[in-house]
Formats: C-alpha cells, sequence, structure tokens
C-alpha cells in the first residue's frame, strides 16, 4: 500500500492575520496561538464533515500561512461509503497514475471550500478564544503577584473605586481599602499593594489595597535593607489605616538593633514610609515571646504598673497610672484595640489605685443607679471608678465615651452624691 500527497499550494487566511493581530497587542507565546488556531480550525471541519480524525493541519503564525490535509483511503468507484474518508479509485488517478485501491492520499483543503459563513464564524470563535486565553493569563499573571506592589496609574476616580491601569490591564482599589487621607485624581501615580484575584461572570478583578498590613510589611522591606535580606523579621503588623500602626520586628543578628533599623539615623527610613500612609503614625517594637513584656512594649508610650495574664482565656488585666490612662488607651481606644491585635491578647486597662489617695468607689457599685451599658463604655475609657470619672471634665467624658450631654451632668450628680454623705 503506497501512501502519497497531492501537491500543496499555500494557503493565506485571514484567520491566521486575526490571530496575529491579537498576539500584537497581547502577551500570548507562539505555541499557544497555534493552538488556539488549530482548534478553530478542526471546530470548523467538525461542523463541515462531521468529526476532523483524518484531517492533519499546519500552521505558520508567522507567515500567515494555513495547510489543512485530508487523509482518504482509495476504494473502487462503485465502494463508496464516506466521501469524507474515502476517495474513488478515479479521481485518485487524476492526481497520480500510480495510485492504487488501498493507497492513502493526502490533499489539501482549501479554507474556500467551507465556504464564507464557515470563515467568519470561525473569526468570531476565533476572538472568543483569543479574549478567553486573555482572562486566563491576566488572572494568572495576578495570581502569582498577590502580596506584592505595584505601580500603576489612576484611570478612573468613582465615588466606591478608582480604577488603575498597570500594563494595560483594569487593576480596582475599592473605597475600603484605601486610606481614609487618600486623594487621587486622574493621571496620578499609584502604589498599592496586589490582594486578590476575583472572577466577575468569567472576567478577573484584580482588587489592589493601601489600607492592608502587607502594603506596610511590602513597604518596610523596601526601605528597609536588613528586612530584605532577611536580617530582621517583621513579626506582626496591625494598622487603623491613615491614623497608626504598630509594627513588632525582630532581629537575627544581635549586633543589629532592629528598631533603630527600622527608624534609620534621624527617622530617614521611616519618614518615606510614613508620608506615602499619609502620616500614618508607626509605632515600631521590639518582638519578644515575653507576653508581659510585650504587651507593656505594644502600648507604648504609656508607662504600665502592672500586668496580670490569664493565658487560658487570652485576657490581661492592665494596670496604670491615672494619667497614664488616657496614653495606653489613645484616641478612641485606637492604641489599646491595636495593642490588643497586636499581641493577641484582649487588653483591660484598669487604673492603679494609689493607697495615699483618699477612698474610692468602684463604678460596678452603682449598677442599680446607672445603666450597665453606660458603666461599660466609662471603662471602655479607662474610668473604673467614681473619681476617675469626677476627675474628668463633662466634655471628655462626652467625646470619649460617647454620652449625650444630660447622661453625663445626671451620670456625675449620682457619683458626686456618694462623697457628699
Amino acid at each position: 500500500m503506497k501512501r502519497k500527497t497531492a501537491p500543496v499550494v499555500d494557503q493565506r487566511s485571514d484567520l491566521v492575520e486575526s490571530l496575529g493581530e491579537f498576539s500584537r497587542f497581547k502577551n500570548i507565546d507562539r505555541a499557544t496561538l497555534m493552538s488556539v488556531l488549530e482548534e478553530v480550525i478542526r471546530a470548523m471541519i467538525r461542523k463541515r464533515f462531521g468529526h476532523d480524525e483524518n484531517y492533519n493541519l499546519i500552521v505558520n503564525v508567522d507567515k500567515g500561512d494555513i495547510q489543512v490535509f485530508r487523509e482518504r483511503t482509495i476504494v473502487n468507484d462503485n465502494d463508496i461509503e464516506d466521501e469524507n474518508t474515502q476517495i474513488p479509485l478515479s479521481e485518485a488517478l487524476k492526481i497520480d497514475e500510480d495510485y492504487e485501491v488501498g493507497d492513502d492520499v493526502a490533499e489539501i483543503v482549501h479554507l474556500s471550500e467551507f465556504g464564507i459563513r464557515s470563515v467568519l464564524s470561525a473569526k468570531q470563535l476565533l476572538a472568543q478564544k483569543i479574549k478567553e486565553l486573555e482572562k486566563t493569563l491576566v488572572s494568572s499573571h495576578y495570581q502569582e503577584l498577590i502580596g506584592e506592589i505595584v505601580v500603576g496609574e489612576v484611570y478612573q476616580v468613582w465615588r466606591n473605586e478608582i480604577l488603575v491601569m498597570h500594563e494595560d490591564n483594569e487593576l480596582i482599589l475599592p473605597k475600603g481599602e484605601q486610606i481614609p487621607k487618600d486623594r487621587f485624581k486622574k493621571g496620578d501615580t499609584i502604589r498599592a499593594v496586589i490582594l486578590e484575584v476575583a472572577n466577575r461572570n468569567g472576567t478577573p478583578r484584580v482588587i489592589i489595597s493601601r489600607a492592608s498590613p502587607v502594603f506596610l510589611e511590602r513597604l518596610f522591606e523596601m526601605e528597609v535593607p536588613e528586612i530584605y535580606d532577611g536580617l530582621i523579621t517583621i513579626k506582626g503588623i496591625v494598622r487603623d489605616p491613615g491614623e497608626r500602626a504598630k509594627v513588632a520586628v525582630e532581629s537575627y543578628d544581635e549586633r543589629i538593633d532592629p528598631v533603630g533599623a527600622c527608624v534609620g539615623m534621624r527617622g530617614s527610613r521611616i519618614h518615606g514610609i510614613v508620608r506615602e500612609l499619609r502620616n500614618e503614625n508607626i509605632d515600631v517594637i521590639n518582638y519578644t515571646s515575653n507576653a508581659q513584656l510585650y504587651i507593656s512594649r505594644a502600648l507604648s508610650p504609656a508607662k504600665i504598673t502592672n500586668i496580670v495574664i490569664d493565658e487560658a482565656g487570652k485576657h490581661a488585666a492592665v494596670y496604670l497610672k491615672a494619667d497614664q490612662v488616657s496614653l495606653a488607651i489613645g484616641k478612641g481606644g485606637q492604641n489599646v484595640k491595636l495593642a490588643s491585635k497586636l499581641t493577641g491578647y484582649e487588653l483591660d486597662i484598669y487604673r492603679d489605685a494609689d493607697p495615699m489617695e483618699e477612698e474610692d468607689v468602684d463604678l460596678d457599685e452603682f449598677a442599680d443607679e446607672i445603666d450597665e451599658w453606660i458603666i461599660d463604655q466609662l471603662k471602655a475609657i479607662g474610668c473604673d471608678t467614681a473619681k476617675s470619672v469626677l476627675n474628668l471634665s463633662n466634655e471628655e467624658i462626652e467625646r470619649r465615651a460617647d454620652l449625650e450631654p444630660e447622661v453625663v451632668t445626671e451620670l456625675k450628680k449620682i457619683l458626686q452624691q456618694e462623697f457628699e454623705d
């Protein structure tokens, strides 16, 4: 049995030209392009002939050539059962006089034989396949970049999100991932960390963040060579974006002061980070496995008198002098909340009573006269005794405990009566 090939004539196809147009704008490798085009052509063959098992394709993306070969077996003219897989002997002899029954003939199939509609449908399918491939490539590319900082250009500023262009791809900075003090306009350069890659209706959504602790961690890696080189490690980061952050660091080289290295000479290293984060106040502390010391450092700049830890319940009662309570709690309870997140302990702040001071009364003693939620609000700002409340002005209690003026007035009246009897 002999196998010969019919004369070949190169075919140039607008399908390949269309593919070339996509490849010039998209970062798609040649092998993938050829695979996509072959899949499209085989789909066209299956639609026209029912199957494509006896078809071979040669695709040259660079030259714009497509060669489609169909292999058929020669049979006697009266034995034809399937014209797609069999060719009559009389027709085969026109190709080559040496052909015999049983030989295989490989002949070229011109794309024009498929008809204009089939070719147009194939072009539409090609565009669809390329679009799907592009989405997959974009998704894969940014999946690998999760946790890394990217620099893009603000493309559109909307109420709930900012669109950022990066490598011709659209990234999304939601309102919740922005620093509250951020003010960007179209054309501004923006730095953010890749937070996640989600899919919505088959389209990748790349979410970036400037509020994530990871963003602050990457900024430290960029500004502090010792962190990038692994000589200093960041053990924990907590943030109230744009307001305050706490960073715990540890050095693997006892000759290196981790806090000093992160701050830099006269704050040279940390200043750039602070500016990027819209003047976010950053506390850098030494990490330690000693829970009491770690909590004490985390509550900086307040000076702690004593700490009682409930290890099983992950609670810690922190005692401070009266003038240190507000420092430990911070504005709106910010300092104690961040310290709690950083250390992993729920921190309760208590005023350390001085035995030389005159007798005071615990707020819980007033539970029958003052609502429990009000007592809880006062304790949250470090006021757990009657005098600790009376020592504050009405305005300060209203602001810090978020109480109405008339509530504060009545509250002080009840507490004052305790010392007038």
